[in-house]
């Protein structure tokens, strides 16, 4: 089915998805969840204070992962405009797009609010950070509607999971109060992505199951391009709040079930041809988040030691 003829046919499934959505989600302020009179003023034009690394006792990894978490929200123009070009800014397409992006925004007021406040990182350099970032944009890997629609849906639930994880990381009340109230946000556009995605298969299911098994094949997550996500990445995966087990098991899996790819029937040859690939694409990374995973508790043996 060509792209046009796709979002014509779902924009009564995103439609009633939208007005579920608006049901649903909460109306939430972020300055609700920073602690202001926390804050002392910097140093610099008002001469107050500079920032110093013992301002916080937040553990270093969970600063790390606030501070990916954070930059990633910051790409939101990027983000937008990659969306609205592909949905359209017409319609519930159009409806749906606009809203999306400001629930979002406001993730990144109330965390910068939160981190700026508590002192939890530098500010200058969170700030040298965002410049960077977003001046090297983000460009959507995915072209076409349904490998989109796809991404968005595992890419909903993972961020979730990291803010979720994020926060429980911080050992602090507040932060793991925001970035539940974040999550919370971030399960319901994935409800949205995967119950728009499950509403495709049923008009194109060989294009929807070749769409899954391309995306899972290249996923990578939105903040990939921040200077040293590599490395943060990896300190992150290790200290358990958002790992190659838990995208897996946690992310593509359920996931995955709600699509009913496993037990399709009205697949035709493509179709099979993609749930076979996407079968040994999940093994293959079941295989590597068991190593992993080894790997980790021999370091943590180690390190005991």
């Amino acid at each position: 089915m060509e792209q046009k003829a796709l979002l014509i046919e779902l924009e009564p499934v995103v439609e009633a998805n939208l007005n579920r959505h608006l049901s649903l989600a909460k109306e939430w302020f972020p300055h609700e969840y920073v602690p202001w009179s926390d804050g002392r003023t910097f140093d610099g034009l008002l001469g107050g204070e500079p920032w110093r690394a013992d301002d916080s006792a937040l553990p270093e990894v969970a600063r790390t992962a606030l501070i990916v978490n954070l930059l990633t929200e910051d790409n939101l123009p990027s983000y937008h405009h990659e969306i609205a070009t592909l949905f359209g800014r017409d319609g519930a397409w159009g409806t749906w797009v606009h809203r999306w992006t400001a629930e979002e925004g406001r993730h990144g007021i109330a965390i910068r609010d939160y981190l700026t406040v508590s002192r939890a990182v530098d500010p200058i350099e969170l700030e040298r950070a965002r410049m960077t970032h977003m001046q090297s944009g983000y460009e959507n890997a995915h072209d076409d509607v349904l490998p989109s629609i796809a991404y968005v849906a595992f890419q909903e639930l993972a961020t979730r999971i990291s803010h979720r994880n994020t926060g429980t990381a911080t050992g602090d009340p507040v932060a793991n109060q925001l970035l539940a109230r974040v999550a919370a946000d971030e399960n319901l556009h994935m409800v949205f992505y995967r119950d728009l995605l499950d509403a495709a298969f049923e008009l194109a299911p060989d294009q929807a199951m070749r769409a899954v098994t391309d995306v899972v094949a290249k996923f990578e997550m939105p903040g990939a391009t921040i200077e040293g996500f590599g490395r943060k990445a990896l300190s992150i995966a290790l200290a358990g709040i958002y790992d190659l087990r838990q995208h897996h098991d946690d992310v593509l899996a359920p996931v995955l079930r709600q699509w009913n790819v496993w037990d399709r029937d009205d697949l035709g040859a493509e179709g099979d041809k993609a749930r076979e690939d996407l079968a040994a694409l999940m093994s293959t990374m079941d295989t590597q988040a068991t190593r992993f995973e080894e790997k980790r508790e021999a370091r943590r043996l180690r390190l005991a030691r």
